[in-house]
């Protein structure tokens, strides 16, 4: 007689998220810290010598700018040298009439217009489109941005100023333009990262497979063993 113990983990599983890919994504969680940069806290009381906490926030904003980067570059070579679930975000295949066919089913299941999602080993196509478009080009403008900002404090003359300040800066046509620009992207990620966590936790609940827990062990479960027109298991 099959125990209770078997029959929960009898569903398939692939191993999909490296370890690398799943220490850049909480990295990234991690790192967003301008908003204290943008809207500073109240003054602090007593002599300006005996407070530094803006001083840290700063400090800590550029440590996590050179990890943003870092990491990036890290993410980077990890979509080629990879398994093929690690380049989906980076290079997703968007010349693919059936990849975009795909795109579009998943519209319809967010907006409750089809009755079951398919079932994917890796990212669906959506979620491919959109972290490709939100998240890895927001990542590069903030990190360029960023650096031209920085770039500034550090001076001409600094590997920042002349791969970034020199050049960023003037097409954007001052300084606070640069900085209004940073600081609204940083909106546009804050926003994604909340509808990207409200859609982890519905496909969770509603979708035929594991989600938030593959993220963390990179393994991804299915709830069922059937197979549907257009599922990759």
């Amino acid at each position: 007689m099959t125990s209770k113990a078997a029959r929960v983990h009898a569903e398939p599983a692939v191993y999909v998220y490296e370890a690398p890919v799943r220490l850049w994504h909480w990295v990234n969680a991690l790192a967003i810290t301008g908003y204290f940069i943008g809207s500073p806290l109240p003054s602090m009381p007593g002599e300006a010598i005996d407070n530094f906490l803006m001083g840290y926030i700063r400090f800590a904003h550029f440590a996590a700018g050179y990890v943003v980067a870092i990491g990036f570059l890290f993410r980077i070579y990890w979509a080629f040298m990879g398994n093929e679930h690690a380049r989906q975000i980076i290079l997703p295949p968007l010349f693919s009439a059936e990849w975009w066919k795909g795109v579009i089913h998943e519209v319809r299941w967010y907006l409750f217009l089809t009755k079951e999602p398919k079932k994917y080993i890796g990212h669906n196509p959506l979620a491919q489109l959109v972290m490709y478009v939100v998240f890895v080009w927001g990542i590069v403008f903030m990190i360029v941005t960023g650096f031209a900002l920085y770039g500034e404090g550090t001076g001409m003359g600094s590997w920042q100023y002349e791969l970034f300040s020199a050049w960023v800066i003037p097409l954007f046509g001052q300084s606070q333009d640069v900085h209004t620009w940073h600081h609204l992207i940083m909106w546009y990620i804050i926003v994604f990262v909340i509808i990207h966590v409200y859609v982890a936790v519905r496909e969770d609940i509603m979708s035929r497979q594991s989600i938030i827990s593959s993220m963390i062990s990179g393994w991804r479960t299915f709830k069922d063993t059937r197979r549907t027109e257009g599922d990759e298991f």
